[in-house]
């Protein structure tokens, strides 16, 4: 029989995001995208992914609320089959500049949906996951987490740097349970993402490579921590930024 897997993709809608649901769709996954806002962009890419011969469902959920994570996944189980992985993308960046001048509700918004929108995914993931055989987990952060970005958005740097630390910690606690817990920390990619849409160009010369990144070169990545072939990674957490 066919092997089935079945992956949940907060913040599927966009970016690096509707990149990882194009091409787990390519590699035989059935995707649910979680979405917060945009229902329009997720339904695009929900027909990406069933132009590829795979089933699809989108899911509006605030990352951030447990009743939200819950409506997501049960979703999923109930349309798709048993969850087998979670890519948790779902993120923000809140205000841009340095901390001194940062408004606190964007901050205290950044960290929920960037770290406890993440743990609540995962512990959701867990718990379907540990009945059903096991799974594997991808976490996006960012190569932010080690570089700082200050001036920038070190609030956003410090919550990545929170999901490689849970990166690690979480792999060991359920590797017993057979799941697998990874993290791609991608650089400067050409997303929406920027409050300047230039700004990967701006910074390209900064960049060891000479380019920003492409949300495909981040969607294989994670294509790959999912597959069979990483079957003995965990607690990776795997740069692909151009040499930052």
């Amino acid at each position: 029989m066919e092997e089935r897997f079945v992956t949940v993709v907060t913040g599927g809608s966009r970016g690096i995001g509707a990149a990882i649901c194009a091409r787990l769709a390519k590699e035989g996954h059935d995707v649910a995208i979680g979405y917060r806002s945009d229902s329009s962009a997720a339904e695009t890419v929900a027909e990406v992914v069933r132009g590829a011969g795979r089933r699809c469902i989108v899911v509006r959920a605030d990352t951030a609320d447990e009743a939200d994570v819950d409506h997501l996944f049960d979703r999923a189980a109930a349309e798709l089959g048993p969850v087998t992985a979670l890519v948790n993308n779902a993120g923000t960046g809140g205000p841009v500049g340095p901390l001194a001048d940062a408004d606190p509700e964007g901050l205290r918004r950044a960290l929920e949906v960037n770290v406890l929108g993440y743990l609540l995914c995962a512990r959701r993931a867990i718990l379907d996951m540990s009945g059903t055989g096991g799974g594997a987990i991808v976490n996006i952060s960012s190569a932010a987490a080690t570089l700082g970005s200050p001036g920038q958005y070190v609030h956003y740097a410090a919550a990545k740097a929170a999901v490689d630390a849970m990166t690690v910690g979480l792999s060991k606690e359920v590797a017993g349970q057979g799941i697998r817990v990874n993290c791609v920390a991608p650089g400067t990619i050409w997303t929406e993402f920027h409050q300047d849409p230039e700004r990967p160009r701006k910074v390209a010369s900064a960049i060891p490579m000479g380019r920003a990144g492409q949300p495909e070169e981040i969607a294989a990545a994670v294509s790959w921590l999912l597959s069979g072939d990483a079957s003995y990674a965990t607690g990776a957490v795997l740069r692909v930024s151009g040499g930052l």
